[in-house]
């Protein structure tokens, strides 16, 4: 590992002497994992691992001197693979990985979307680099907890900047909800700090507006008591799997908010045969849990059942990248989980694709359709079909775009009027259509204008500047 804090090394570009943090070239023993994620493989000229605001300021005065791709990365698990580049600059927020509670209370006057009340909650600083397993390890001795990803790995950054759906979605609404404040480089090397008062425009933006913006460096959030939960998948025989989904929805739609729960179809692969779970998260001492998760083990013959008593902290999983070249993920959000819905997901299984539905309403969708850039707050569920594929593997049901989805990924798409980019692997046009309406999309793209005219951030789902407005009936 370099340092480049030496101004007279020659080894770095000028503008990188005398950084705080490190810069990886080729030839380093880090280089290597810098500039690989989870999904993809790179080969950066230069990947930067800032230690501070000035730091990522540096790192991009540079990026525009060479006009240079630029890649920022957090936790490096997007599907696009996007947080790594050839011949670019990647700027790997790893040690910017703080997670800190500034005070016993939250600041007075300190609200947010999802509205969970005042007892108990305390404001957390977190560096956009750090991972959701840090976090909730730091906030589990306080009690405290907050929506995150489903696994420890995930870094803060990527998963809050698309909205961030975890195992609270249902009882505390998407990461974003909580959100008070945002701390963002700009790519005029600014360094602003986003509230609903100051850049309120930013602010909105960078909730579920992806990267677009700046480089976020990091976040304030407000935590919440987070009892002991009910964690654990249940296992059932696949003989029925269109019976078993319609009872899980049946379920949903009467069980507490407390409740958030998947459940994944899960056909033949890697030599295992074809299974059926739902995994749960039932975040409540006081009500009962029998009534929330009892009526799932009647739902079909349960095969196995490990639903446990555990703190928050310990149910993010560790994630394993499976074998296989490719992952082709796509998913919906729809507004009602009906019986033609149930239909299309279950013929999705039955082609051949990993298919998982995921139970949302609740504090999710109390939150205003305009409130932040996520605005499909009205779904009942999210549907992703994923499928993995050697890597010059094709499949039928490419979109007008070119771009090749899940085997039966089209008869699922057609009832779906929002995306959760987080879990999609295609980068296209219909994407950005589907995951922003015409109002949002337009708001988007102003606020993209005022702080990156010249698209330095365009990787990922660009919102470009010089998009033309979106007119209603056109962007569905």
């Amino acid at each position: 590992m370099n340092d480049a804090n030496d101004p007279h090394d020659r080894r770095y570009p000028r503008e990188l002497r005398g950084l705080r943090g490190d810069v990886l070239l080729p030839e380093d023993d880090e280089y290597a994992a810098a500039a690989s994620t989870f999904f993809a493989s790179g080969k950066p000229a230069l990947v930067v691992r800032p230690r501070d605001a000035a730091d990522v300021a540096a790192a991009i005065r540079y990026v525009r001197r060479e006009d240079l791709a630029l890649s920022v990365r957090s936790g490096g698990h997007g599907l696009l693979g996007s947080a790594t580049n050839d011949g670019g600059l990647v700027l790997d927020l790893i040690h910017l990985d703080s997670v800190e509670l500034p005070g016993p209370d939250v600041p007075a006057g300190t609200a947010h979307p999802a509205g969970t009340g005042s007892t108990g909650n305390r404001l957390v600083r977190i560096g956009a680099g750090a991972t959701w397993g840090k976090v909730m390890r730091t906030l589990d001795p306080h009690g405290l907890g907050l929506t995150a990803g489903d696994t420890a790995g995930v870094g803060v950054g990527g998963l809050t900047l698309g909205g961030g759906i975890g195992w609270l979605v249902r009882k505390h609404g998407l990461a974003i909800d909580h959100l008070v404040a945002a701390r963002v480089v700009t790519a005029d090397g600014r360094l602003l700090t986003a509230t609903p008062d100051q850049h309120a425009d930013l602010f909105w933006a960078v909730r579920g507006g992806g990267g677009n913006f700046g480089v976020v460096v990091g976040f304030d959030f407000v935590a919440g008591p987070v009892p002991l939960v009910h964690f654990g998948t249940l296992t059932y025989r696949p003989d029925d799997p269109a019976r078993l989904v319609t009872a899980w929805r049946d379920h949903m739609r009467t069980a507490p908010e407390s409740l958030t729960s998947t459940l994944a179809l899960i056909p033949p692969m890697f030599g295992g045969p074809a299974k059926a779970t739902v995994t749960l998260c039932y975040a409540d001492d006081a009500a009962g849990p029998l009534r929330a998760i009892g009526p799932l083990r009647a739902i079909g013959e349960v095969l196995d059942d490990d639903v446990r008593v555990a703190r928050y902290a310990d149910v993010l999983a560790d994630a394993h990248r499976p074998p296989g070249g490719r992952l082709l993920s796509r998913n919906a959000l729809v507004p009602t989980l009906d019986d033609a819905v149930i239909d299309a997901a279950v013929a999705a299984y039955l082609s051949g694709s990993s298919t998982v539905l995921r139970s949302l309403g609740g504090a999710f969708g109390r939150v205003p359709a305009d409130a932040t850039a996520f605005a499909h707050r009205d779904a009942e569920a999210m549907i992703v079909c994923a499928a993995f594929l050697p890597g010059d593997a094709t499949t039928a049901g490419t979109d007008a775009d070119g771009d090749a989805g899940p085997p039966g990924w089209a008869g699922v798409a057609r009832h779906g009027t929002g995306v959760y980019l987080n879990f999609q692997s295609s980068d296209t046009s219909a994407d950005l259509a589907a995951a922003y309406p015409p109002r949002t999309y337009d708001r988007l793209v102003a606020t993209k204008r005022r702080y990156d005219p010249d698209n330095l951030f365009g990787r990922a789902h660009n919102i470009a500047p010089s998009a033309v407005p979106a007119t209603e009936g056109v962007r569905q």
